[in-house]
């Protein structure tokens, strides 16, 4: 069917990218009452979205970027629901030179927060607002209320807020959306977001890898066991569809589903910048780090991942002290290999000892148990030598 052309400034606010996430966030603001502009690179996407639910809202679908932002009331305002990175370019380029001084650009994609501040300087300059927003909730969050943190200007926040925080989901009667702060900040705090998230199922991960290969529990009663904790303080939205996925059963082979989906996760790219970003600011993330490694690990070739499918091992019966005495007297009796030997003598330097009744506490202190072997009693230290004795630690 051939689309209508758009009224000139009808529309309140615009969505360009009718992908999953941008169709159902442009569904999210009809169903509330905004007069919704949509727009995709293929028009037959627009149109897909225009037939198929044009009846939940008004929509005002544009074939092109002229058409779409001229239907945009002002000051204008376009969200862009597009691939973060080139993508993301391409498009704000494509609006900011259709755009005047005051209109505001929207980035409701994952993007990455230094770009974020990269684009906004830039755009600033040319009079217009950009607005970095991380949107949270996925699809289903997208057309029934996402968590919502926008960043950018007061200014431009004074246009958006009142709808970001209608569309957003709500906890006792308060919208989950707020103005983060300038610039990068909204991107930055979904980042941190989607972190926190990679540890919480990392954990989950982890407690079902116990209940599984060290209690020999099914996928079922591992379900039963998360239900409860859902119940209480362990209340979360991960745990909910935990338990919905480990109930599933393959219609093919009769299996639990968990067993038939390959067990490999990678990582969009929030992982990583989280990672680099601590180590940066030096501010330590070890769970948030430790998750995303894992993450790497399980999609990488079969032979870097010796640790993958091994059955937990039983506990043998052989004492410990039998079992160190059977490593000690499989060591070779003979001294390390001469390259060894070579390296090491050379690292050593003479390091003169204190003489007799010197005290311990004027040399420079050793760090962990090193510092706590080296200590030894005055009183029943040697006579120091008249000339330093080099000393090795290989």
């Amino acid at each position: 069917m051939a689309l209508p052309i758009p009224a000139p400034a009808s529309a309140d606010i615009g969505v360009t990218g009718m992908g999953v996430m941008g169709s159902n966030l442009a569904r999210n603001l009809a169903r509330n009452g905004y007069k919704v502009a949509i727009h995709n690179r293929s028009s037959a996407k627009t149109e897909e979205v225009y037939t198929e639910h044009g009846s939940e809202g008004e929509f005002i679908p544009s074939e092109n970027m002229e058409d779409f932002v001229g239907s945009l009331a002002r000051p204008r305002v376009a969200i862009i629901m597009v691939k973060a990175g080139a993508p993301t370019d391409a498009v704000i380029e494509e609006l900011a030179s259709r755009m005047e001084e005051g209109d505001i650009i929207v980035d409701c994609g994952n993007s990455l927060f230094t770009d974020t501040r990269r684009r906004e300087a830039a755009l600033k300059e040319r009079g217009l607002h950009f607005v970095g927003t991380g949107v949270s909730g996925g699809e289903e969050g997208a057309l029934w209320g996402p968590s919502i943190m926008p960043g950018g200007s007061p200014e431009s926040y004074d246009r958006l807020g009142p709808m970001f925080e209608k569309i957003s989901a709500h906890v006792d009667g308060e919208p989950c959306c707020t103005y983060i702060g300038a610039d990068g900040a909204g991107h930055f705090v979904k980042m941190v977001h989607n972190g926190i998230e990679y540890a919480d199922m990392q954990v989950i991960g982890e407690a079902y890898d116990l209940l599984r290969r060290s209690l020999g529990l099914t996928p079922a009663e591992i379900a039963d066991i998360f239900a409860e904790w859902d119940k209480g303080e362990l209340d979360s939205y991960l745990m909910e569809v935990s338990v919905e996925v480990l109930r599933q059963v393959d219609a093919k082979t009769d299996k639990p589903l968990v067993d038939v989906i390959v067990d490999a996760a990678a990582q969009k790219g929030t992982g990583a910048w989280i990672v680099q970003t601590a180590l940066d600011l030096g501010v330590p993330v070890t769970g948030i780090g430790e998750a995303t490694f894992a993450r790497g690990l399980s999609s990488s070739p079969p032979s870097a991942q010796p640790h993958r499918a091994s059955p937990a091992r039983p506990r043998s019966g052989t004492s410990r002290t039998a079992r160190r005495s059977s490593r000690t007297s499989a060591r070779p009796s003979t001294p390390p290999s001469s390259s060894r030997t070579r390296r090491a003598s050379t690292r050593s330097r003479p390091r003169p000892r204190p003489t007799a009744g010197t005290s311990t506490s004027a040399r420079s202190p050793a760090s962990g148990a090193a510092a706590a072997s080296s200590v030894r009693s005055s009183s029943t230290r040697s006579p120091a030598p008249t000339t330093p004795t080099p000393s090795c630690r290989c």
